[in-house]
């Protein structure tokens, strides 16, 4: 893939074998380095000729061993180390920050960055601990590999990058301050967790239609002219409306439970701050600071993520939210007051325990997504001597968000496993469009004629789920 302007599509390029910059571009970024270079002065450049943080004030020679340091003193991180898809994400978007003219970057760090992509080059950067303003942590743990000083993973394991790297980079001026600014690392968590919340939008949509279908609840409470205004809730209901169509109702049952008729609303609200999580990602500001704006160096705030930790922060709930619906429903699956089935979806009720430990393992999960949504990015503490009194800790909402993800896979695929085993224990076919639904998990997970240990099951079938991204539910129809 050839990187023609500054704005090259993220997704794109991360599924690329190959990168190259159009040499036209790496032109224009090598004229804006020598504007850079011309513009530096005597004059206090903070990072450049400065310390940094409370440090600011204080005078450093203008040297490429002062950007070196910048690198390696921060580097005070350790394990869990982010996976190498998130590692490559995250160097992609520094290698859009370093395109932009406000940084400044020199055409050698460019080609080096875009060659150690090629190379698969994946160095161990922290995902949790990192109690600075921005980010500056682990992404001198990203970047002082290019020194040739840390680790990298390669097959999963740390080795020396001087072991790796043929010939380290040697950075310039200003360039090593552009590396660790900005906050690359909440944007490659809120990049990959939108992927899976959408996931989790059209499973539990899916998980919604198998209860109602089962149940036999009554379905008017899903017609689209009850969304009244809200688009999104309108196209939730339709969705849902064409998996249950002919699907059957039970005459004696006058109202579902809660948790069956508002669904769409959680998957609706789930959807929307979802989009909106979505918007603040597609906004472009400088991340770096100083940034060269009009010939002059000027410090920004673009470290200061708060907008998207905040909004991670809002998925989060939203997910959680969820979640208790998706418990809750799937215990009322397991109830013969609601379902008309057998007690807790057992062949033989008592000496069988039927499903009851499959919805324990969704409430631990649920346990623990609740605790998810105590909002990250609140709780500043002094640091650097006062100098950052306050954090956004977007990085650390984003990671919750990753986690919240993983904890809603595993009770979605408690509450299909519960639904399949329903649909399986009433005999009927259920819905038309959504017998393809059944077939697929009662091949992925068989029903449960007598008690097993279904916890490898779970686990696959969540390997499944997560790498499985259903963008229309009619591809189970």
């Amino acid at each position: 893939m050839r990187l023609s302007t500054k704005d090259f599509v993220l997704a794109s390029a991360f599924e690329a074998d190959f990168l190259e910059v159009d040499p036209t571009l790496l032109a224009r970024v090598g004229e804006n380095r020598a504007r850079v270079l011309d513009a530096l002065t005597e004059r206090p450049v903070y990072g450049v000729n400065t310390g940094m943080g409370r440090l600011a004030g204080v005078a450093v020679d203008s040297s490429a061993a002062h950007q070196r340091n910048l690198l390696i003193g921060r580097a005070v991180g350790g394990p869990p180390w982010l996976s190498p898809e998130e590692v490559r994400w995250l160097l992609l978007v520094r290698l859009r920050d370093l395109l932009a003219p406000e940084a400044g970057a020199s055409p050698e760090l460019v080609t080096f960055l875009v060659d150690r992509l090629n190379e698969g080059f994946t160095p161990a950067v922290p995902r949790t601990g990192l109690g600075s303003a921005g980010e500056i942590i682990p992404l001198a743990h990203a970047f002082q590999t290019f020194l040739g000083v840390g680790t990298v993973l390669v097959d999963g394991v740390e080795t020396p990058a001087s072991d790796v790297l043929a010939k380290p980079y040697e950075p310039g001026l200003k360039e090593g301050v552009s590396l660790i600014q900005g906050s690359p690392l909440a944007e490659t968590f809120a990049a990959f967790a939108r992927t899976e919340v959408q996931q989790v939008v059209d499973l539990q949509t899916l998980a919604a239609a198998i209860a109602i279908d089962v149940l036999g609840a009554p379905q008017a409470i899903y017609r689209p002219a009850l969304a009244g205004d809200d688009r999104v809730l309108e196209s939730v209901l339709f969705e849902l409306g064409g998996l249950l169509d002919a699907s059957t109702v039970r005459p004696d049952v006058v109202q579902a439970p809660v948790s069956v008729r508002v669904a769409p609303r959680a998957i609706a609200h789930l959807t929307r701050v979802n989009g909106e999580l979505g918007d603040v990602l597609r906004r472009s500001m400088p991340t770096d600071s100083p940034a060269f704006l009009d010939g002059d160096f000027v410090s920004t705030t673009g470290f200061h993520a708060v907008e998207l930790g905040l909004r991670m922060d809002a998925v989060t709930a939203a997910l959680a939210h969820l979640g208790e619906v998706s418990v809750q429903r799937m215990h009322r699956l397991l109830d013969e007051r609601f379902s008309g089935l057998p007690a807790q979806l057992a062949v033989e009720p008592g000496p069988q325990a039927g499903l009851v430990p499959l919805h324990k393992r969704a409430m631990g999960e649920l346990h623990a997504l609740r605790r998810l949504a105590t909002p990250a990015t609140l709780g500043s503490v002094d640091t650097s001597a006062g100098q950052e009194d306050v954090q956004a800790f977007a990085w650390a909402a984003g990671n919750q968000l990753r986690d919240a993800c993983a904890r809603m896979f595993a009770i979605t695929a408690c509450e299909l496993i519960a639904g399949s085993q329903a649909r399986w224990l009433a005999q009927g076919d259920g819905s038309p469009w959504l017998r393809a639904a059944y077939d697929w998990l009662r091949g992925l997970v068989p029903p449960v004629a007598v008690d097993r240990p279904l916890g490898p099951e779970v686990t696959a079938l969540v390997a499944i789920l997560r790498d499985s991204y259903f963008n229309d539910l009619t591809t189970l129809t």
